[in-house]
């Protein structure tokens, strides 16, 4: 496999990887909660949550790191 290859299997893996991550973290807040329909505030996220708010953080990174080094590279 040639450095383009993996460079862009890397950034697959990272965007669909932080496409479903993003998919996960329900809050419960739909359109009709958006504007006024629930009065619930969620201030800290614990266990788990947290857990899937850094991964996918860590994976939105990766993608960023993965497409610079592949400007100067490729």
């Amino acid at each position: 496999m040639n450095t383009q290859t993996l460079i862009l299997t890397g950034q697959m893996i990272c965007i669909f990887a932080t496409i479903i991550l993003v998919l996960m973290q329900n809050r419960g807040a739909s359109l009709s909660q958006s504007f006024g329909g629930s009065n619930e505030v969620y201030l800290t996220r614990r266990g788990i949550e947290k857990f899937v708010v850094y991964l996918t953080v860590a994976f939105a990174f990766g993608y960023l790191a993965l497409t610079v080094l592949g400007m100067y590279i490729l």
